[in-house]
């Protein structure tokens, strides 16, 4: 939503004890490992403190991948370059996954997308936290993956349970955008209230080595 002023818009899913982004992987695990009770006996002033302990798998929520989830010698999150996913120029991109589940070339052509954050809006995410959002859809065709890249697309971000095809034992828009260095956001929300033209798109993780993906608190500002 967008923040009083309505400059800020929040494109991040809530990360919650036990959710499940994707199926087969585990949900989070969400609780205190120092509580306020426990930690209030350190302290003569009435001061207590909550540390918290959360245990997940990267792919939680809202999340970006980096070159690395794909593959073994790209770029970790420590290595992303931060201009590739702070305050980068947006242009969105809407195609309803009632007129078809596969995003094509021509949802892009005509777009200027170099230099830019583009981002798939589906309208998918009315389905989160559902059955319905695991099976069936939307996503990029390998077609348009090679489009971007040659489009000079930034960072390239969707709506969606995955930007590739899952009906498939296949990734190639994984392969493509990521080979290039472009980063993917994945399970994004709230794109309706973005314009087509004029926000900027952020989505910065943690500064992890040895990891590809992990959740972002991705938003956009206009």
């Amino acid at each position: 939503m967008a923040d009083a002023d309505g400059a800020l818009i929040d494109l991040s899913h809530v990360i919650e004890d036990g959710m499940v982004t994707f199926k087969g992987l585990p949900g989070p695990a969400i609780c205190d490992y120092w509580s306020r009770a426990a930690s209030a006996v350190n302290y003569d002033d009435g001061s207590s403190f909550q540390i918290g302990r959360i245990d997940m798998v990267a792919n939680t929520g809202t999340y970006i991948d980096s070159p690395f989830h794909r593959f073994a010698d790209g770029t970790d999150l420590a290595g992303l370059d931060l201009s590739r996913l702070a305050g980068v120029p947006a242009v969105v991109v809407r195609q309803s996954f009632e007129t078809g589940l596969a995003v094509d070339v021509a949802a892009f052509e005509g777009l200027d997308c170099r230099g830019r954050a583009v981002l798939v809006h589906t309208g998918w995410d009315r389905h989160w936290r559902t059955e319905a959002y695991f099976e069936n859809h939307p996503f990029l065709t390998a077609a348009a993956a090679r489009w971007l890249v040659e489009a000079g697309a930034t960072i390239v971000g969707i709506d969606s349970h995955n930007i590739d095809d899952t009906r498939t034992r296949s990734r190639p828009v994984h392969t493509t955008l990521l080979g290039a260095g472009i980063p993917v956001c994945e399970h994004l929300t709230n794109l309706a209230a973005v314009p087509d033209q004029g926000a900027s798109f952020t989505a910065v993780p943690p500064k992890i080595a040895g990891m590809g993906t992990f959740p972002v608190r991705a938003f956009a500002c206009r």
